[in-house]
């Protein structure tokens, strides 16, 4: 008996399927297609390229996804094939009867998504992170090693390529695989704009949370900028009660600039730290600090000695006693050396403000009611930013300089 259009729609969530179907159109990448699919079919869903890369994921949990990518019970294997060619493997959990008809759409679909923007296959995430660290430390300086590096791992950086930082820190009890699940959540976010990403761990001691660097193939900006965007949405569906800062490079004309890029990235990354409301910067978006970059690349050391003569004094007051010190040298160089409107700015008495200005003074040996002692305090600033060195004060108002803010008790 033949079934009828009505037939085969009643009961379907057509606003579901036409999300999906304009993700599709719009480009929005495999994690947003996947997403709307799972709302479609009222389901938990991942999905795994043909060498066992997870390349999208809407579950409910960290324990649902762990749960999927295990193949748990409950859960359903579909192979993804185009042309009776395997191009990946679809693991649902329903939480209802979606329909075969509905199912078959859907991961036809999917799999020629699959198709259209599957990545080159991967060498190993050591092998990854091997290349990005000499390129990074320039151990591999030279463009023609470097290219020729990138082509045994898939890549192609003859156009040119950018960085992306992220930085992850927990706020809430993770279990040990947090890390891995970091690294793939922003891998997805970038494939999903620029299917040769490269992504690999990079954890620094100094700083805790974890780090990921990732290379973004291509000339294009404007990819690069949508790689950061995805790897921050994807971080943020998949780690809640977690904090984050994602910082982008210029791109890098030539291999040999790589090593800048990196660090325009970190530099982005170390400024964006921390502040909620921007959690995402790219180098251009940096303001003045910017120009601190050759110190920070150079000569790390002249710059961590100066913002040791300067403001880690009054961090480290504020730490200890839980005071407001830099926030007030902050609000106090904000407003142009006026304690009535720095005052006004901390919703404090002028003196309070007095008080403990005295106290900056006092710590420091400078005088912030001089020129050179207010530009001493407000380059200190800069550097504790630059370097990445957190601080629990809240937020200066000019553009790019919101970053430096997890405090180290809370990582």
């Amino acid at each position: 008996m033949p079934i009828s259009a009505e037939g085969v729609t009643a009961g379907l969530d057509l606003e579901a399927l036409d999300a999906m179907t304009e993700a599709v159109e719009s480009g929005a990448g495999l994690p947003e297609i996947v997403r709307a699919a799972a709302r479609a079919l009222e389901a938990s869903l991942v999905l795994v390229d043909r060498s066992g890369s997870v390349l999208a994921v809407a579950a409910r949990s960290p324990a649902d996804e762990e749960s999927l990518t295990s193949g748990a019970s409950g859960v359903d294997t579909i192979q993804l094939r185009v042309a009776e060619q395997r191009v990946g493997v679809l693991r649902m959990r329903t939480r209802g009867d979606p329909g075969l008809v509905l199912i078959r759409l859907i991961t036809t679909l999917i799999a020629l998504e699959v198709q259209r923007v599957r990545a080159p296959e991967r060498a190993s995430q050591a092998v990854a992170a091997t290349f990005l660290r000499a390129v990074l430390s320039r151990e591999m300086s030279r463009g023609d090693e470097i290219l020729a590096a990138a082509e045994t791992l898939g890549l192609d950086l003859n156009a040119g390529a950018s960085f992306v930082v992220a930085r992850v820190h927990a706020h809430v009890p993770s279990d040990e695989g947090w890390r891995p699940r970091v690294l793939a959540a922003a891998e997805r976010g970038a494939r999903a704009a620029a299917p040769g990403a490269l992504a690999a761990l990079v954890d620094r001691a100094d700083r805790g949370g974890t780090e990921i660097t990732v290379l973004v193939p291509g000339e294009d900006d404007g990819q690069a900028c949508r790689a950061a965007e995805g790897i921050l949405r994807e971080l943020q569906s998949a780690l809640p009660g977690h904090s984050f800062a994602v910082g982008r490079s210029r791109v890098a004309d030539a291999p040999a600039d790589l090593a800048r890029a990196g660090n325009e990235a970190l530099l982005a990354a170390n400024i964006a730290e921390g502040d909620p409301e921007r959690p995402l910067l790219a180098f251009d978006d940096t303001g003045a600090y910017r120009l601190l970059l050759p110190a920070m690349s150079e000569d790390p050391a002249e710059l961590q000695r100066f913002y040791s003569e300067t403001v880690e004094p009054l961090v480290a007051y504020d730490e200890r006693l839980d005071s407001d010190l830099v926030r007030t040298v902050e609000a106090f160089l904000e407003a142009d050396g006026n304690v009535a409107s720095t005052a006004a700015r901390l919703h404090a008495h002028r003196h309070t403000v007095r008080y403990r200005l005295e106290r900056v003074m006092a710590l420091s040996g400078l005088d912030v009611g001089s020129t050179d002692g207010r530009e001493k305090l407000s380059l200190g600033l800069k550097a504790m930013r630059v370097l990445g060195i957190a601080h629990r004060g809240g937020p200066a108002s000019e553009a790019g300089s919101t970053g430096g803010r997890v405090s180290r008790r809370s990582d």
